[in-house]
């Protein structure tokens, strides 16, 4: 009779868990839906000021689904501006950001994580804290030295210290991911004759790839959508970055908002696609980083 009676109040207690896992995960869906639904409403009005007719958008009553729908908006706004130019300019200047400052903090994090040396810790210290000054406390003096080496209004300002140091953030995420690798490793690689740089390219690199693919994605974002850099050392039209010519859009007495919206739109695409190709590595890079294996 124990057993009897057991069983029901055994199956209803399992029947109650399972309802509460059930309502715990719907109330999380919902806050994520809502979550979401705030960060897309920014990025669907944009793409219906982009389609919109010059009315429809200085119009009194917003409207979200544009009547007519206004395609030649988006050839317009190529045309606007240099568009192009300006393309060629951003992708060259992110792409040299991109090898110069993944290749530089690279090599930094693998001696701080693998290299044993007299101050590495407090060094490593200093690095953390220079995390801490604003841009603007180092701006003026940073200017001034590119002008006096004559790299004021030229694409060097913006690519070459990319590839000295890489940055500290990016430094300190991949010196953790490092740290997970097991000494062992590295120890039996120099017993057959590696060098460190061999070490880091042919073992702890191929091993970190998460970690490079999120800090790759973190610098491809960075340069790609940089307008302070561009405004403060480009004086030269031709050599705008793209970030940079959307200002143009823009002049003393109005805004073309529907052109605007279109070339954001287009802009924003490689930031998109570039997330979506590397999603699963980086989120496992961001998640894996700090755990000590």
């Amino acid at each position: 009779m124990v057993g009897r009676v057991g069983i029901p109040r055994q199956s209803a207690s399992r029947r109650t868990r399972r309802m509460r896992a059930i309502l715990v995960k719907t109330l999380v869906y919902l806050v994520l839906l809502v979550g979401s639904s705030a960060l897309l409403t920014p990025f669907l009005w944009m793409v219906s000021t982009s389609l919109k007719g010059y009315d429809q958008v200085v119009a009194s009553k917003f409207t979200w689904i544009p009547k007519p729908v206004v395609w030649s908006n988006y050839t317009r706004a190529l045309e606007f501006i240099p568009f192009w130019r300006y393309l060629g300019n951003t992708v060259l200047v992110t792409s040299m950001c991109l090898i110069g400052a993944l290749s530089a903090s690279a090599v930094v994090a693998y001696g701080f994580a693998k290299l044993r040396a007299p101050g590495r810790t407090a060094l490593f210290g200093v690095l953390l804290a220079s995390m801490m000054l604003p841009g603007q406390v180092t701006m003026i003096p940073v200017f001034v030295l590119f002008q006096r080496l004559g790299w004021y209004n030229n694409l060097k300002a913006l690519i070459i210290p990319a590839f000295l140091g890489g940055g500290a953030f990016n430094i300190f995420l991949l010196r953790q991911f490092y740290m997970t690798i097991p000494n062992e490793l590295c120890d039996a690689a120099k017993i057959d004759g590696c060098s460190n740089l061999g070490i880091l390219v042919r073992i702890v690199a191929p091993l970190s790839k998460p970690a490079l693919t999120a800090v790759g994605v973190f610098i491809f974002v960075a340069n790609w959508t940089d307008f302070f850099s561009p405004l403060i050392y480009l004086s030269d039209q031709e050599k705008y970055t793209l970030a940079l010519g959307l200002r143009l859009f823009q002049s003393l007495h109005s805004t073309e908002y529907s052109l605007l919206m279109a070339a954001s739109i287009v802009f924003s695409l490689p930031i998109l696609v570039v997330f979506f190709l590397a999603q699963r590595y980086f989120i496992e890079g961001v998640t894996l980083t700090g755990m000590k294996g």
